[in-house]
């Protein structure tokens, strides 16, 4: 597949390297003859191909991403591929100055500020917000099935009650709003002068509250001045939402639904990630 999507670009390789923490795609990046790097991404589903496209459509000159060179829409042994260039800089890692979790945080908010476009129709990006409660409950119970296998009769029997539980005690949705729902460090690409994100195969519009999860798992909970900074960041663009209020409940769902994840994409493989969530779920229920 790799060498049908470069033969359908035209591009001249002289080195590719698969690059890691890719999840939903297969993500290549190229050395050209030409002595520049591009990378060629093909997600796993023609569905998340659908999103990636229109997310660039939505989001460019609105915030920093990618440029998109070049697309294919597939056939039927491939569901699609981009053609992207590269970011410089560097993935977001702790080890950042409060100014770049400012930063950070007025791109979040810059891309919470895009509501759904009248003037675009939307085949791969759905409009979740109306049903809100519906959606989150759906995610929820998909990945339960998978969970069940895992925790103990009990443990889980819990965690059911306390989705319900704390389920209803939710504020007001905060949107429409387009969410990434894949917004942790990885996906955040930081140089001196600006903040960019990529990987866009699971964005919605919905309420913002779900996509601060995976930032505070992995950024934001290790350093308070850097939460701090986040912070004000956001809320410079727009007021930013009780995160005391909604991060209890999305954490808990995270690690749960995580779980499940590890279950379809294969426990061996992704033997720690488990067990971080197990460690967590057991935290937060027990």
């Amino acid at each position: 597949m790799l060498n049908r999507v470069i033969e359908q670009f035209g591009l001249e390789v002289l080195s590719i390297n698969e690059v890691e923490e890719s999840f939903s795609s297969t993500v290549y990046k190229c050395k050209l003859v030409s002595g520049k790097n591009i990378f060629l991404k093909i997600p796993y589903t023609k569905l998340k191909w659908q999103r990636e496209i229109e997310a660039y459509d939505i989001l460019k000159g609105n915030i920093v991403i990618p440029e998109l060179l070049d697309y294919w829409p597939g056939n039927e042994e491939c569901p699609g591929a981009f053609l992207l260039s590269e970011l410089t800089g560097e993935m977001l890692t702790t080890n950042v100055p409060p100014s770049v979790a400012f930063q950070v945080g007025v791109l979040h908010a810059s891309m919470h500020a895009i509501h759904p476009p009248r003037e675009i129709e939307l085949t791969g990006i759905q409009n979740e917000f109306p049903n809100w409660s519906n959606f989150i409950e759906k995610q929820f119970y998909s990945f339960a099935k998978d969970v069940k296998d895992i925790l103990d009769e009990r443990l889980y029997q819990q965690a059911i009650d306390m989705f319900e539980n704390m389920k209803q005690q939710l504020p007001t949705p905060d949107g429409p709003s387009f969410v990434h729902m894949d917004f942790r460090p990885a996906n955040i690409i930081v140089d001196s002068n600006n903040v960019a994100v990529i990987d866009f195969e699971s964005v919605r519009f919905g309420s913002t509250e779900i996509d601060f999860t995976k930032l505070y798992r992995d950024f934001l909970r290790f350093d308070s001045n850097l939460f701090q900074a986040y912070q004000e960041g956001y809320n410079s663009i727009r007021p930013l939402v009780d995160l005391e209020v909604v991060l209890p409940f999305y954490r808990f769902t995270d690690a749960f639904n995580s779980i499940g994840w590890c279950r379809r994409r294969g426990i061996e493989k992704n033997a720690t990630f488990l067990e971080e969530n197990l460690t967590r779920l057991k935290q937060m229920v027990l």
